[in-house]
């Protein structure tokens, strides 16, 4: 099996009325976060079963693939690599490793990279140095700053919390919503294993959070403890606003 002959047989999968969607959903107009990105309208559980065909695509044919204009055979691409990350040795995990960061150019929408990010760099990096995250976090590339963000949700699974917690610290200023979604949401993660440690970061960091990362974060308290949380802020802009948000540091 080829690149080649993947793409046509996903594209005659294609349906037109559900792409036409999924570039309203992925916000694909021009000046948004997904501008240019082009639809086959494939659903994801269609994908995972057709990935399931191709788990010995060659790593050239994979490249092939990825390097795709249309979303859909790019997500089939990272599927079939999370695919033979879980099968692989440790030869072939770091060589899919290595291939993943070398190709963020085309891992350029938030569901290429959840889908991916924690399976392959996460899982890589669960049990070795973690530094590539921190640098990942301070790129230009929205993309590669929720990669950074969402990988570490391979080692709150295994109830390690440090790196995210440290990573959702360094994303704090950060103005895209999709980091503030991200970093709320392994936040949140965090709580459900460490509530205290949720806790003792938004007690830290909570007056100065992006309001939708904080609500991401929140959204598990009991509703009492959420209200006093969303309250704070408010009352604070009342006796003094803060200092405006710096941009992204880069």
């Amino acid at each position: 099996m080829t690149a080649r002959e993947i793409s046509k047989k996903l594209r005659a999968l294609a349906d037109s009325e559900q792409a036409s969607q999924l570039q309203r959903f992925f916000k694909t107009a021009p000046g948004q976060y997904g501008a240019g990105d082009r639809f086959l309208g494939i659903r994801v559980p269609q994908l995972r079963e057709e990935a399931k065909n191709f788990t010995a695509l060659p790593p050239g044919e994979v490249g092939k693939l990825l390097s795709s204009g249309y979303h859909e055979e790019r997500l089939c691409a990272l599927l079939i690599l999370v695919r033979q990350f879980s099968k692989g040795g440790p030869g072939e995990r770091q060589a899919i490793y290595e291939f993943y960061l070398q190709n963020t150019r085309f891992i350029n929408n938030w569901d290429l990279v959840d889908l991916s990010a924690p399976l392959i760099v996460g899982a890589w990096l669960a049990g070795g140095d973690r530094r590539i995250l921190y640098r990942l976090a301070g790129s230009q590339s929205l993309w590669e700053r929720r990669i950074a963000m969402i990988s570490t949700f391979a080692f709150i699974k295994r109830g390690q919390c440090g790196d995210a917690l440290a990573i959702a610290e360094l994303l704090l200023a950060d103005r895209e919503d999709l980091i503030s979604k991200a970093a709320g949401w392994m936040l949140r993660e965090v709580g459900k294993r460490d509530p205290a440690a949720l806790r003792a970061f938004l007690d830290r960091h909570g007056l100065r959070m992006p309001r939708t990362m904080l609500r991401y974060a929140i959204e598990k308290f009991p509703e009492e403890e959420r209200q006093n949380y969303l309250r704070r802020p408010a009352e604070k802009a009342q006796f003094g606003a803060a200092a405006p948000r710096p941009a992204h540091t880069r």
